[in-house]
């Protein structure tokens, strides 16, 4: 399955979503998300996030994430802001906050990472993902999440 649509994805969980990513061929997904679907896409996999978070796993951390997708329409990049805090994780794609940690990467590596097709920690090491400020929580955020595994 390569139909990779915002409407394909609002229908499908995370072990699905996971499966899409890894059968997709990078230069596809590259190709819709330099595209008019963008946008839909990153909402859709930013509103799961909440539902993704293990607050078990959390303990008392309190952080303000910054991702920033870069490879948009014309060279723009999209900013999300996740907000880690009492327990509870909140997403929004207007930042408001100063963060504690930016990572920045294109839409594909950043797919992989949502998906579980990837090693953050390998990516970051690579430089597909460029992380600024606290490098700790950097290592730590995949852990955060109920990350599917295709």
């Amino acid at each position: 399955m390569t139909d990779f649509t915002p409407e394909t994805l609002a229908g499908l969980g995370p072990k699905e979503f996971a499966q899409l990513v890894k059968s997709t061929p990078d230069a596809k997904i590259a190709e819709v998300m330099g595209g008019e679907h963008r946008g839909k896409i990153l909402d859709e996999i930013f509103d799961r996030m909440p539902t993704l978070f293990r607050a078990d796993r959390a303990g008392a951390t309190k952080a303000v994430i910054h991702w920033i997708i870069t490879g948009g329409p014309g060279g723009s990049s999209d900013t999300y802001e996740t907000v880690i805090e009492d327990g509870a994780c909140t997403v929004t794609n207007q930042p408001a906050r100063d963060p504690k940690l930016a990572m920045t990467m294109d839409p594909v590596t950043f797919l992989k990472v949502v998906s579980g097709d990837g090693n953050p920690m390998m990516m970051f090491m690579t430089g597909k993902i460029k992380a600024k400020g606290d490098l700790g929580l950097a290592a730590q955020v995949a852990k955060l999440f109920d990350i599917p595994k295709a």
